[in-house]
Parts: structure tokens; C-alpha cells; sequence
């Protein structure tokens, strides 16, 4: 007999990631992660897979991390990043076998290779400081000492305190080993691409103000033999991601003008190299280039970007769009359409051998986590080439969620997505958990998310739905969210429960819950504070406070800013929208998860709110994740996430 989706399962999850053709298009390098339960740890192994005879192998063993697998021009050789040595850095591996070799060694973990045209040197990116040589700092001072900082940018979620080192751009001869700086100053590079006669590298970077106020990203042609910048952006927005047609004649890359500042729909830019013209090529399509959909159960995937066909005049790319990633054809005289059409699909990686009209891609579904298909673009047959979570699925009993369509505030059309408990039977009533995403500018979908499987193996029917604010309906839609926050999106949701409880009668009215994290963590902070209807709520790395939030988050002085639209000259405005002004109308026993080292949604939030609960005699438990950041749900240590969950799942099950 089959059963559910355990809070273990975490364990058995096969994430496979970063596919990469070899420039035959005869063999396929990707990478598989796993947790381990013992070593409490993230592992991840290279692997490939023959196309002709299907067949796999496995590269690398060993309690590793090992990421952004990239080929060779010849195909003779795969670069890799691991951190076997305790740090990040670049391994090189023959296709014929043997150990890796390594090419780095930094104190300081390196990034991001890009081959050279010509298979002699590899470029990458590593934090330095301006003038710092390449030596390996060992035995450095490691007395405790003050930080200091001049910066309002002095922290992030990812890093912590920020030190004085930037992101640079160096490239290392594969025969002599000599490295050399492409940078050295004091901006942030984001490296994409080398030109196919091998001149230029393609970086990004904000030259226009200083570190507090980068909010901006400028797309760079840098000549490797002048050592000049050409900037290929015209208006000033977010570029990147940049690719090279074959015949280096046309560089497409990604970004937009900040019209509607971080909701504002990324697209799809052609310039000519002969002309210095850019054109936006998908200007007339109202989704958002790239993939904005939530998952707990992917991991190691990295940016798709853009993918030329050999024709010079074509390409591909992912787009986001109904709570599905769709894979997208274009040309250069503006023809645009899926190149796969699928009711239920989540594209999160491919690669393209165009002789053989074919693309190799990463996807999920709702009942499967991510395994690598095959697509044969002129019949659209799609074949399945790994079956990595195949044994352990046939042995559990999942629950497929059944999407709707809703009218939410202003009857705007709204996007949900139902999921019956596990075991269910018919005539019975069962309890709701209602999930909100974070972002606010992402979206669910039509993926695998491993914690609302859990849930509905746990008897709950679950609710998940795509307010405003949410990606993949509209840039009116994704931007309607900014300076109403409470408002229509609240609307939205407390709509969503509704049709519920209309349309699918076995919905127990009485037992409802609600949780969420980051942004849905605020929204299920509003929700008890505006509303009874829940017995009990979870909220997650939440908001409560937006006053303190302005000082406090890695983000806050500008997001409050894009966001709720105010700064600290109009408290009252922060405070209208902070669920923290509500806490005497909040009746619903609500459990607060919190990590220590979030600097995203600092976890002073999390204690304002609980203080002020707990003074009202209001019920509420308090638990907090340590050397944990604002990601835990996704990518912290296996045994909290694991302490998460079981958290959740109690909770709803003492309360609701």
C-alpha cells in the first residue's frame, strides 16, 4: 500500500540541475543533489547521460558541492565549480575520465566560468578588493574586531556583513595557470558571455552612483585588447544575461527600464553589433522573461538566459506565464511562440543543439520533481531521459492539485490551485491550509513543492492561489500590489477562500488555516489582524513593522520606498500598513517561525510581534532557526528544514 508524502522524504529528493550539452549534442552533463540526513549537509555530484543510448554516468563522488558544469569548446574537457577544499573553486575533468584537476586556489570562493572561444583560458568572478593580488591569504589575524562601515549596502541576506572586496572579473590560461584581472575598481561585475571571435567579454555593472544607491545595471562590451568599456543599453534599467549569436553579428540579453521599479517585466533586447541598434523584441508579450516559479524541492538550478540556434537568427528562451515557465522560440525579425506547449510544466534549465533540432530541459511538474526531458522542436515530442525520482514516487500517494480561475478585487480575473488531502474520500469533510508566496513578485505554479504535499498527506486540502502582485497575468496585474498592500491583495486571497468553500464542498469551513513566509508572512500577519475566519496561522520570516523594517532589512530604505511607496517622512503610512498596528485585533493562535541570521526580514520583526501578542495574553509560540538566513525553507540545513515543517504540521494539527 502506498503512502503519503512524509516530512523525511526531504531525504529521498533527487534535484537534478544545470543540463549542458557537449558541442557534439551527443552527451549531456548535468548535476544531481541530494540531502544527506547523517552529515546534515547539501551534496552534489556531476553526471551525463549519453543521448543515443540513454545511458548515464556519474563524474564526481564524495561529500562535495559542485556547480556550473560548463564544456569546452572542443568537447574535450567540462570546467566545474567545487567546494571540496572547503572554498569554491574551478576544477577542470577530462571527458575520457580521471580525477579533476584543480585550476584555483583562492581564499576566496570563485564563480561563474565562461570559456574562451579558443579553449585556452577561462574566465570567472571572485570577490576582490581593488589591487588585491591572488595570493592565498593564510594565517590571517583571526582576533574578534569591530565592523565598520560608511555604506547604507553594508549587509545582504546571502553574504552578511559586507567587506570592502567587489565583485571582479579574472580570467585564468589553462596551460600556464596565469591569472590576470579584467577588473580592478570598485563596482560590482556580473559576467556573461565571451564574443565568438574571442575580443570582448560581455559584463554588467552600475557605474552611475555609488554602492548605496546601485539599483541599476548596465550592459558592457569590454575590449580584452584596449581594455575599454562599450555600453550597449541605451535607457537606464537592469541588463544582463547576455548572449552572442554564433556568427557574433547580434549580442539578445535581458533586462528593462525600471518603469515600475523591481515589478517591472524583464525583457528581451537585440542589438547589432555593425549598427550599434538595440531593439526590445518582446515588447508586445505582457509575461516576464525568466523563471519566477516557487519551489522548495529544486536545487543548484542557475539563470537559463538566452540560447542561439546556428541559424544566427533565432533563439530561445524561458518566460513565465500562468503559473507555468514557458520555453520560448524567437527570431530576430520578431516571430515569438512556444516551442512546447503543456498544461502543466515547469521549465527551469535547457540547452539547445540546433543541428539536431533539439532541446535538453529541466522540468518539473506537480507530482514530479525535476528530471531532464528531451524535445524534439519540429514534431514537439517530448522524451523523458531520466527517471531519478521515479522508485520512491511509485511507492507514495500524491495528491494533484486542480487549478481555477477566480474574480478577486475589481472582478479581476485570479488564479488558484486546489489540492484534496491525500486518501481522500468522498462524502467527507476535511480541514484547509491556505499558502501565500513571497516575492511579493513571483508565483505558485505548476511544480513540485514538497511541503504542500506534506500537508495534504496529513489530511489538509491546501489552497494556493496567485494574488496581485504575482508574476506570470500582466505587468498591471504584477504591479497593482505597490502602495495597496493590504488591499486588493488581501481582497484577492479572502476571495479565493471563498470560491473555495463554494465550489469544492468538502472543505471544512470551521477548520481553515493559513501560514506564508517573507511577503506571505507579512500577508498572514494582515490577514489575522483584519479577520477571525482562521483557527490558526503560521507566518514565516515575516514583515509586522514597517518603521523598523525601513533600518533594519539588507533591502529596506529602498523597498519600502518601491513597495508601500513611503520613507520615514510619512510614518503614518508605514504604520497603516504594518500588521504590528493591528496586534489588539489579532484573536488567531498564530505560530512565528523566524531564522537568526535573516537580513532580509530581520527577525526583530519576529520578536516585536511576538512581545506584542504575548503582552495582549494573545496565544502565540515563538521558534527560531539558528545559522539561518532568510532561505531556510529552501536551502538551510536539512535537519531545520526538517524542524520546520514538523513545526507547521503540529501546529495546524493541535489547532486546526
Amino acid at each position: 500500500m502506498k503512502k503519503g508524502i512524509t516530512i523525511k522524504d526531504l531525504y529521498e529528493l533527487k534535484a537534478v540541475s544545470d543540463p549542458r550539452l557537449s558541442p557534439a549534442g551527443d552527451e549531456a552533463v548535468f548535476v544531481q543533489t541530494v540531502m544527506c540526513e547523517e552529515k546534515n549537509e547539501y551534496f552534489s555530484t556531476l553526471h551525463s547521460i549519453d543521448l543515443k543510448e540513454k545511458s548515464t554516468r556519474q563524474w564526481t563522488f564524495g561529500e562535495q558541492k559542485i556547480s556550473s558544469p560548463r564544456w569546452s569548446p572542443d568537447g574535450r574537457r567540462i570546467a566545474f565549480i567545487s567546494n571540496r577544499t572547503g572554498v569554491n573553486q574551478l576544477y577542470l575533468i577530462s571527458r575520457d575520465g580521471g580525477e579533476a584537476e584543480a585550476v584555483t586556489d583562492f581564499g576566496k570562493g570563485v564563480s561563474n566560468p565562461v570559456w574562451s572561444p579558443c579553449g585556452e583560458q577561462i574566465a570567472f568572478s571572485i570577490r576582490l578588493e581593488k589591487g588585491e593580488t591572488f595570493n592565498r591569504k593564510e594565517g590571517e589575524d583571526e582576533r574578534i574586531k569591530p565592523f565598520v562601515t560608511t555604506s547604507m549596502k553594508y549587509k545582504s541576506d546571502d553574504r552578511g556583513l559586507h567587506d570592502d572586496a567587489y565583485s571582479q572579473i579574472v580570467w585564468v590560461d589553462i596551460g600556464t595557470k596565469e591569472l590576470k584581472r579584467v577588473t580592478d575598481d570598485t563596482y560590482d561585475y556580473s559576467l556573461h558571455s565571451w564574443s565568438p571571435d574571442g575580443t570582448f567579454l560581455t559584463l554588467s555593472a552600475d557605474k552611475t552612483a555609488g554602492r548605496d544607491f546601485s539599483f541599476q545595471s548596465d550592459l558592457y562590451l569590454f575590449n580584452l585588447e584596449t581594455e575599454e568599456y562599450e555600453q550597449i543599453n541605451g535607457e537606464q534599467g537592469y541588463y544582463g544575461e547576455a548572449s552572442w549569436s554564433p556568427d557574433g553579428k547580434h549580442l539578445a540579453f535581458i533586462g528593462h527600464n525600471r518603469e515600475f521599479e523591481n515589478a517591472t517585466h524583464n525583457k528581451i533586447w537585440v542589438h547589432e553589433l555593425e549598427t550599434g541598434h538595440s531593439v526590445c523584441l518582446t515588447d508586445g508579450m505582457d509575461v516576464p522573461v525568466g523563471d519566477y516559479l516557487n519551489s522548495d524541492s529544486i536545487q543548484g538550478s542557475s539563470q537559463t538566459g538566452i540560447h542561439w540556434s546556428k541559424d544566427n537568427e533565432s533563439f530561445y528562451f524561458l518566460a513565465s506565464d500562468s503559473g507555468n515557465t514557458v520555453l520560448y522560440y524567437a527570431h530576430i525579425e520578431g516571430a515569438i511562440y512556444p516551442a512546447l506547449l503543456q498544461e502543466e510544466q515547469h521549465v527551469y534549465g535547457f540547452d539547445l543543439y540546433s543541428d539536431r533540432q533539439t532541446i535538453l530541459m529541466a522540468m518539473s511538474k506537480p507530482t514530479e520533481p525535476g528530471e531532464l526531458y528531451e524535445l524534439h522542436v519540429p514534431t514537439g515530442d517530448l522524451t523523458k531521459l531520466t527517471n531519478l525520482n521515479g522508485d520512491w514516487l511509485a511507492a507514495r500517494e500524491l495528491s494533484s492539485p486542480e487549478s481555477f480561475m477566480y474574480k478577486g478585487a475589481k472582478d479581476w480575473p485570479v488564479q488558484g490551485w486546489i489540492m484534496k488531502p491525500a486518501g481522500y474520500e468522498d462524502g467527507k469533510k476535511y480541514p484547509l491550509i491556505v499558502e501565500i508566496h513571497g516575492g511579493p513578485h513571483t508565483m505558485y505554479g505548476n511544480t513540485f513543492f514538497h511541503e504542500f504535499q506534506v500537508l495534504a498527506s496529513s489530511g489538509y486540502a491546501v489552497l494556493y492561489i496567485n494574488p496581485r502582485g504575482s508574476h506570470g497575468y500582466g505587468q498591471e496585474f504584477v504591479d497593482a500590489v505597490r502602495g495597496d498592500y493590504g488591499g486588493g491583495d488581501y481582497e484577492d486571497i479572502m476571495k479565493a477562500v471563498d470560491y473555495a468553500l463554494k465550489e469544492f464542498p468538502f472543505i471544512d469551513e470551521s477548520r481553515l488555516g493559513v501560514t506564508g513566509g517573507s511577503y506571505g508572512g507579512f500577508m498572514t500577519n494582515w490577514i489575522i489582524g483584519h479577520s477571525d475566519r482562521f483557527k490558526a496561522a503560521a507566518t514565516q520570516r515575516s514583515i509586522s513593522n514597517w518603521i523598523s523594517f525601513y533600518g533594519v532589512s539588507d533591502i529596506g530604505y529602498y523597498f519600502s520606498e518601491w513597495q508601500i511607496q513611503s520613507d520615514l517622512s510619512d510614518i503614518e503610512t508605514l504604520w497603516k500598513h504594518s500588521p504590528l498596528a493591528y496586534v489588539k485585533d489579532m484573536n488567531t493562535p498564530l505560530l512565528i517561525l523566524h531564522s537568526e541570521k535573516d537580513y532580509r526580514c530581520p527577525i526583530e520583526q519576529a520578536e516585536q510581534l511576538y512581545i506584542a501578542l504575548k503582552r495582549e495574553k494573545k496565544e502565540a509560540r515563538f521558534v527560531r532557526f539558528p545559522e539561518s538566513n532568510h532561505n531556510l525553507s529552501r536551502i538551510g540545513k536539512p535537519s531545520l528544514r526538517e524542524a520546520r515543517l514538523q513545526e507547521i504540521v503540529d501546529w495546524f494539527g493541535e489547532h486546526v
